[in-house]
């Protein structure tokens, strides 16, 4: 009897293995069409790691689609980019994560790939999204790559420097410097709570839209906004982080952004989380497709197991 319950333990752990790898998907290059060149906007830039070797590089190429014909100009982070873009940032730092920013039409808005999903452990593409508005970047098509597993961080002082270099534009320091922030705040949020990365950004993205809306003007007018979201998503934070996310909120309601631009660009951004979640949801609560078939599968393993003990 007890080999039997073994047996079944361990088929529990190896069909679990299994069972959730389809959700994880790669981005292939291969198949993309080549566009042609924005002559008004300019052409596409690369932003490559610093940490690359040749060999890591050619991977990031061929994530990124950079072919060796294509009009994309190519640059690289460095540490001392870290330095000047990264509050804190330490000049030394392993950079691995890179990016490719095309410019858009004004009113296009941000669109952001992850195109190595695998190796980007921790920064989701809402996460980048929401930082990059709060850093002042609009209207961009993002892909981001790294050849070995790192969270992601270091790819938004890259995007900083791609987005200068493209448009001529220097990026306001207070305004990076609290997107850097907020980036922290959300992976650490994802991490340390029980909340998935979307609720995350769907957190930060309705407070910032309520900020927007009602123009807080106190530090409790902030608190309170943070508050009626925690409660309104029912989300549960330990006192440190809901202290951490009002803190940086209150930093983003004194900074110098047009509200009623941006307002309407984090509108965007929420109708995409809203959809994305309840996707989710109804995918998990279907009677078809993937998640039925995890449900179906976990309901006869647990008929099973009772039939050994009967």
């Amino acid at each position: 009897m007890k080999k039997h319950a073994f047996a079944i333990i361990a088929a529990i752990c190896l069909s679990t293995a299994t069972i959730t790898s389809p959700i994880i998907g790669h981005a292939s290059s291969s198949t993309e069409a080549k566009t042609s060149v924005n002559e008004k906007l300019g052409v596409p830039i690369a932003v490559y790691g610093a940490s690359l070797n040749a060999e890591q590089k050619a991977s990031v190429k061929q994530s990124l689609n950079v072919a060796a014909d294509e009009d994309t100009e190519e640059i690289t982070v460095t540490g001392e980019d870290i330095a000047k873009y990264i509050q804190d940032g330490d000049s030394r730092a392993r950079l691995y994560s890179s990016a490719k920013i095309t410019p858009q039409d004004k009113g296009k808005g941000l669109v952001i790939n992850i195109v190595t999903p695998d190796n980007i452990t921790e920064v989701t593409s809402d996460m980048y999204s929401n930082a990059m508005l709060t850093a002042g970047i609009e209207d961009a098509k993002v892909d981001v790559a790294a050849p070995k597993p790192v969270s992601g961080h270091s790819a938004l002082a890259g995007i900083y420097k791609a987005y200068e270099v493209t448009t001529g534009k220097t990026l306001d320091k207070e305004r990076t410097d609290v997107a850097n922030q907020e980036l922290s705040v959300a992976t650490d949020l994802a991490k340390n709570s029980d909340v998935s990365d979307d609720q995350v950004s769907q957190l930060l993205t309705e407070i910032k839209q309520a900020i927007a809306e009602q123009k807080p003007a106190t530090k409790e007018d902030v608190e309170k906004i943070v508050d009626e979201k925690l409660s309104t998503l029912k989300i549960e934070l330990s006192d440190t982080d809901r202290q951490l996310l009002i803190d940086l909120m209150n930093k983003i309601s004194n900074l110098d952004i047009d509200f009623s631009k941006w307002s309407s660009q984090l509108d965007d951004l929420s109708t995409t989380l809203q959809d994305k979640l309840g996707s989710i949801k109804n995918d998990i609560d279907s009677d078809s497709g993937f998640w039925a078939s995890v449900k179906n599968f976990f309901k006869d393993l647990i008929d099973s197991i009772k039939g050994w003990f009967n």
